[in-house]
């Protein structure tokens, strides 16, 4: 891990074990008792091999920290974060010398050294909390973590991705469960240039609040829904058959955008973005979010819905941009339909009702319709 022999695909999601977990962890290894294996897979790339990651992630980083004697500090990161929001601009550069434990994996550790008497010596202090898993130094190499070893029998770079992709999907992973999303995110893997069109790193500012967690705004469900409604410019058949089963959706939806193939469902990618060029528009889209002045907190997927529909369309559907001057005008019938929304009983009991979802989607594209220039 610290040599970098084995590394993490870019669609693992963040360390989620608590440090219950991770101490359980080692007391499970250090009994000798059994503990499912690990997978890595051989990924063959421009001449070199590397060793991904595919299931194990949350074990391999508690046995590091164990070695380390360390636990990500949540709290103390939190708290330094809101002290500096409170204090000066002077102060900002305190919070450059720490991990981001919020966003955490154990690549944060491994930039600091390849040894552990190195990151040791570059962990700022309360940025990690010391703690003793009550292993020594003979532990590691007297302990064994079973694994599966993947070696696809092809060197194409697309079929690798392809399967690799099938294999995070389909594995069952142990431990805290996989969000859709998160599980989602394996599949961009199939075309790495198109990834920050899939989830633009900007949006992920964008959170759905609901009792007290925030959740990101799914980016992928606008552009996914948007792309079939541009076929025809209306929503009439968006999404049909299928209401229960909205991940297959937005999976063949990712198929058809990183692959390039034709889909009955969805508007070409190449016709939106000629020579595949989506970048002018994701700037543009993220300037207007800003100059909006759009929520970055929403409280009910009615509200974000109204919000990102109809600039999402325009923005990269269309190539429009939104008169900045009228603002405040847009913003006061986007909230009107909102408050309408949130009346319909019916509506705000089963939101993600397709004919509901539908109803916002038009709503929002005809007041945007209002707002734009070429």
């Amino acid at each position: 891990m610290l040599k970098g022999n084995i590394v993490l695909p870019e669609y693992q999601r963040f360390f989620v074990w608590d440090k219950t977990k991770v101490i359980k962890l080692i007391e499970t290894l250090k009994a000798k008792e059994f503990v499912p294996p690990i997978t890595i897979g051989a990924f063959y790339e421009n001449g070199t091999t590397q060793n991904l990651i595919l299931d194990g992630q949350q074990r391999l980083t508690s046995i590091l920290l164990a070695h380390l004697s360390l636990y990500p500090d949540k709290d103390f990161f939190r708290n330094t974060l809101a002290q500096i929001g409170n204090d000066n601009d002077d102060e900002l550069d305190d919070e450059d010398q720490l991990d981001n434990i919020l966003d955490w994996d154990f690549r944060k550790l491994a930039e600091k050294g390849r040894t552990k008497e190195e990151i040791l010596s570059r962990v700022v202090t309360d940025n990690y909390r010391q703690v003793n898993y009550e292993i020594d130094e003979d532990f590691l190499k007297s302990t064994f973590l079973g694994f599966s070893y993947l070696v696809p029998n092809v060197h194409d770079q697309r079929i690798q991705q392809k399967y690799y992709s099938s294999v995070f999907r389909n594995i069952n992973i142990q431990g805290v469960a996989l969000l859709a999303m998160e599980s989602r995110a394996s599949l961009y893997f199939l075309n790495r240039e198109r990834k920050e069109f899939f989830d633009p790193l900007f949006m992920s500012d964008y959170v759905l609040r609901s009792s007290n967690v925030d959740s990101k705004i799914d980016f992928l469900r606008y552009t996914s829904l948007l792309s079939q409604y541009a076929i025809n410019s209306n929503s009439a058949g968006v999404a049909r058959g299928f209401k229960s089963n909205m991940e297959k959706y937005y999976e063949e939806y990712i198929h058809s955008v990183a692959n390039d193939d034709h889909s009955d469902l969805f508007k070409d990618f190449s016709v939106i973005f000629p020579q595949g060029n989506y970048n002018t528009q994701l700037g543009r889209l993220r300037t207007l979010l800003n100059d909006l002045e759009i929520h970055k907190q929403f409280h009910s997927i009615i509200d974000a819905d109204l919000y990102m529909f109809g600039l999402i369309y325009y923005v990269l559907f269309e190539n429009k941009t939104i008169d900045i001057a009228r603002k405040d005008e847009l913003t006061i019938r986007l909230q009107d339909a909102m408050s309408t929304f949130r009346g319909d009983y019916g509506h705000r009991r089963a939101p993600s009702a397709l004919k509901y979802l539908r109803a916002r989607m038009d709503s929002s594209i005809e007041i945007y319709d209002q707002y734009t220039n070429e």
